[in-house]
Order: C-alpha cells, then structure tokens, then sequence
C-alpha cells in the first residue's frame, strides 16, 4: 500500500514533477493527480497501483510501511505515529 503523501513526499525527493512521474510510470497526468489528491490509502487498480510503486522503486525510493524497518540504506521520510 501506499498513500497520498507517501507518493508526494517520493516525489519531492526526487525532485520530480507529476508530469515525469507519469512519465515515468506510463500513469496518465489526471491519474497522478488522482491518486495524490487521494485522502489516505490510494486506491486504483492493480495495474496502476504496481506501475506506481515499480516506477517510483526504479527510480530509487523504498516505500515503508506502518510498523516496517528500512531494509535499505539511504534517506527516506516516515511519519511518526500520532496518539
């Protein structure tokens, strides 16, 4: 899973603007869009969902989850859980 923010802050490391993240992934601009104005969890279809997560791997970003270790090194965004 990912959600909304994950995907901008992704972005913003790599300093990359929607239209080569769709690019990049083969999403439209409007899906991009779509999903980032999401609230929370995006949701999409499998397919876009993997050309997602698979272009923003490509490009060298690991996404991690609720709960779940970095398993690479390098630097990344995690927020930290609100009570």
């Amino acid at each position: 899973m990912i959600t909304a923010a994950q995907m901008r802050a992704a972005r913003a490391l790599l300093g990359m603007d929607q239209r080569e993240l769709a690019e990049r992934t083969g999403l439209s601009l409007p899906t991009i869009q779509r999903m980032e104005a999401s609230d929370g969890v995006i949701r999409g279809n499998v397919d876009s969902l993997m050309k997602l997560i698979g272009g923003l791997d490509e490009a060298g970003v690991e996404l991690i989850g609720d709960g779940a270790p970095s398993t690479a090194s390098g630097r990344g965004v995690r927020l930290k859980f609100q009570s």
